[in-house]
């Protein structure tokens, strides 16, 4: 089965492309370069993985490439929600009409599933926790928005031309090969502060919580997802087990035996008070379940990034 990840340069989609690559699917992709991470890039060619240097929003380029694929994965988006803040319309033009010219190039290329990672972040602020598939959508940032705008586009597109279509609500993604950028998130943030004997800075008073899912967890949805005869559906994914940033930062420092007191900031615009998934729809569904506990995701992660 051919398989084209969009963003397979990124941090999530370069582990899809070697997790994927091991299973013995053959693996095609795209980047744009603009947040490609030097490992992935590495592994990649290493492999011998074919990747495609271009943008997302490049239609007839992408028509072309895809013109014999079976199943697309679309991971390829901006990420960083304060970002988004400052930057709608770059946000609105690269993840929403992004997508829509990867849709418009699959309905020419006969492309069987497209498979999106969408975000947590279409929920907004939860009303009821776990957050289910069903719980209103209600983003509060542009990021936020663009990614249920994408969502909303993929069902458009599926009932007008006929393809199938699988959405994952992905929510604290971490693992290898999430290098210390601003589109970092905090697990990676908090170690290579502390690994530069740097205490972790936390916004607001870290008494906020996160599901935290690890990256080979998101690639073990995925592969269900390519085989599921479950389609057109929504599922999130994560752990469905809430973890404070307060603690987080605190069973980092132990781990690395550097115990810092944090640094507090002020919240910042477009954080989410608390945010754990149901991801019983999955389990069911899927078939999925978490294998990675955090405390063994951070220790490797740990080796990883404290020795670079």
């Amino acid at each position: 089965m051919k398989i084209f990840i969009t963003g397979i340069c990124g941090f999530i989609g370069h582990n899809i492309a070697v997790y994927l690559y091991s299973k013995g699917y053959e693996i095609l992709g795209i980047d744009n370069f603009k947040h490609i991470s030097s490992r992935a890039l590495k592994v990649l060619k290493s492999l011998g993985i074919k990747i495609y240097r271009t943008d997302i929003r490049n239609y007839e380029r992408i028509k072309y490439i895809i013109k014999d694929v079976d199943v697309v994965i679309h991971t390829a988006a901006y990420v960083d929600v304060q970002e988004s803040f400052e930057k709608p319309l770059l946000y609105i033009d690269n993840n929403v009409m992004g997508t829509a010219s990867l849709l418009s190039a699959c309905t020419k290329s006969d492309v069987k599933r497209i498979i999106y990672l969408s975000s947590a972040a279409v929920y907004g602020e939860p009303i009821k926790l776990p957050i289910s598939e069903n719980h209103v959508t209600k983003p509060i940032s542009p990021y936020g928005a663009s990614k249920l705008a994408g969502e909303i586009l993929i069902e458009a597109f599926s009932k007008a031309y006929g393809f199938e279509y699988i959405i994952l609500r992905l929510f604290n993604v971490y693992g290898p090969g999430q290098e210390d950028t601003p589109y970092a998130g905090v697990i990676t943030k908090f170690i290579s502060r502390i690994c530069k004997n740097k205490p972790p800075i936390i916004y607001g008073d870290g008494e906020q919580t996160r599901d935290f899912i690890h990256v080979l967890d998101v690639a073990r949805a995925i592969e269900l997802s390519i085989n599921t005869k479950h389609c057109n559906q929504v599922f999130n994914i994560g752990t469905g087990k809430p973890t404070s940033i307060k603690y987080l930062a605190f069973i980092i420092s132990k781990l690395i035996g550097k115990e810092y007191r944090p640094i507090f900031k002020h919240r910042r615009q477009g954080d989410i008070r608390h945010s754990y998934a149901d991801i019983s729809k999955a389990i069911t569904f899927l078939g999925f379940a978490p294998k990675i506990q955090l405390i063994n995701g951070l220790r490797e992660l740990i080796r990883d990034v404290c020795k670079e």
